[in-house]
């Protein structure tokens, strides 16, 4: 679809310029708005309960610093190939070429979604850790021990499939060998893929509202994931029903679940403790994450290989967690959901306007500015 198509030309224009067009808002706005109330949850609970918010490790360290790093990697990937390719070969010519790859890209516009977007996406993220941490406190029955609802999806599982259980049957179908580490791969793969698809789409999407349709996209895929959380506590099926996964070999997931309990029994018993715990089961955030990726990814991008192994992406994933035990089969319909939801909420947000049918997505601007309908 040519440029032309997916950008109106006399809507981009007055809004590219200020003028006319009605009233205007911005379209970081949602995206700002998720990640103050997220951030406001995480204090909330925080003060309530008098246990600390901590900013948990991961993929390059800490997410303050993980960030940053990324675009610092994704400005030297975008500039250096480029002018090496401008100059041919001619170092007199790379000053030059490199300012002015930056002037044509590295607008103000840009910038801002870069600085925004990545801004919002730490907070959002940051927030939903701490808050899925402080779970088993705030979701206590009385004295007792933290409400779980583990034997009802459990049986839901069992229901759909006619008595049987779905890990069992993946484990019967794919085995439990070369299978077992080629899906754990496509599942440990998620934790570096979710920052550096942040920082792609803030560097690198061909309009600036694709940019703020995808981050806020995901930072919603992260609030109601956190919502789901709370609203249908569970552990999941590999921490509730350990026996029906050791027939696994030792992969990465073993490791990381082995880890993830550790570390959840640690926090138990010691709030203050270094750390967080990430122990929850509904909804599935793999589902959610990668199928909003995926589905903004249909829309914006223009290259079909691209899609196609997104959405073969997507399908493993949704595989993974249930072989695994990671997710419940309700689990992954639910992170689904929060996908669509997410996605359509998003693009409203972001001045992103769908065909009949939702087969192309049309954006109602080309910077930050979204003109709104007086009529809307």
């Amino acid at each position: 679809m040519k440029p032309t198509a997916l950008v109106p030309l006399s809507v981009a224009t007055a809004s590219e310029r200020g003028t006319g067009g009605g009233p205007r808002r911005r379209a970081y706005a949602m995206l700002v708005t998720v990640a103050l109330i997220m951030g406001a949850l995480a204090v909330v609970c925080s003060q309530s309960l008098g246990y600390p918010l901590r900013d948990p490790d991961g993929f390059l360290g800490p997410a303050w610093l993980r960030l940053p790093l990324l675009v610092g990697f994704a400005f030297v990937a975008d500039v250096v190939p480029r002018t090496l390719y401008r100059a041919r070969g001619n170092p007199g010519r790379y000053k030059a070429e490199a300012q002015l790859l930056i002037r044509e890209h590295w607008t103000r516009e840009r910038i801002v979604l870069v600085i925004v977007g990545l801004i919002g996406f730490y907070v959002t993220y940051v927030s939903y850790r701490n808050i899925k941490n402080f779970l088993p406190f705030i979701m206590r029955d009385g004295n007792g021990p933290p409400t779980k609802y583990d034997y009802a999806l459990h049986r839901f599982d069992h229901w759909l499939l006619f008595g049987n259980d779905p890990s069992s049957l993946l484990h019967q179908w794919l085995g439990t060998g070369v299978s077992a580490y080629v899906l754990s791969w496509v599942y440990l793969i998620f934790l570096p893929m979710v920052p550096v698809s942040v920082v792609i789409w803030a560097v690198w999407s061909r309009n600036v509202s694709f940019g703020y349709w995808f981050i806020t996209a995901q930072c919603i895929c992260w609030a109601l994931g956190t919502l789901s959380y709370y609203a249908i506590p569970t552990l999941g099926p590999n921490f509730f029903f350990p026996w029906l996964y050791s027939d696994l070999p030792d992969t990465g997931v073993a490791d990381l679940q082995d880890a993830l309990f550790y570390g959840r029994q640690n926090i138990l018993w010691n709030p203050f403790a270094d750390g967080v715990q990430s122990v929850a089961g509904f909804a599935s955030l793999h589902v959610a994450i990668t199928v909003s990726l995926a589905l903004v990814a249909q829309y914006t991008l223009r290259t079909r290989v691209f899609k196609v192994i997104l959405w073969a992406y997507v399908v493993l994933v949704a595989i993974s967690t249930t072989y695994f035990g990671w997710h419940y089969i309700a689990d992954d319909i639910a992170g689904l959901a929060i996908a669509l939801v997410a996605v359509y909420l998003a693009a409203l947000g972001t001045g992103q306007k769908f065909d009949r049918g939702g087969r192309s997505s049309h954006p109602t601007t080309s910077t930050s500015d979204v003109p709104v309908d007086p009529t809307e």
